[in-house]
């Protein structure tokens, strides 16, 4: 065994912005990402593959055109690809997402909210 296990929380601290990914682990050609939500992000969607959003601390909601779906800590959705969806969290929130490595966060929409890619905490 190369590394330990990875501690969320221990990844959390490090980083404060929202909006902002960060990848902690790989698995083929897969990331698992870090985030803090707060606020209303973008409407976009992703053409080429689903996005996994898992809770981990905190209450959000996946807004879609014709609903919306609340997530809490330890509950989670798959977002099928190519359906416009935006993440709102009235208060911070923590979340785990997985997708394929290069995903853009704001997918077709770019905009200010668009982050870089592959930053790894």
């Amino acid at each position: 065994m190369r590394d330990g296990a990875i501690n969320f929380e221990a990844k959390l601290v490090r980083f404060s912005e929202h909006w902002s990914p960060r990848v902690i682990a790989e698995m083929n050609d897969y990331q698992f990402k870090l985030a803090k939500f707060q606020g209303e992000f973008v409407w976009h969607s992703h053409a080429e593959t689903d996005e996994v959003f898992i809770v981990l601390s905190g209450a959000m909601a996946l807004e879609f055109r014709d609903g919306t779906v609340p997530l809490a800590a330890g509950e989670m959705y798959v977002v099928p690809k190519g359906v416009e969806h935006r993440p709102v969290a009235p208060q911070e929130c923590c979340v785990l997402l997985v997708e394929p490595r290069g995903v853009v966060n704001t997918g077709d929409a770019g905009g200010a909210y668009t982050a870089r890619n592959d930053v790894w905490v």
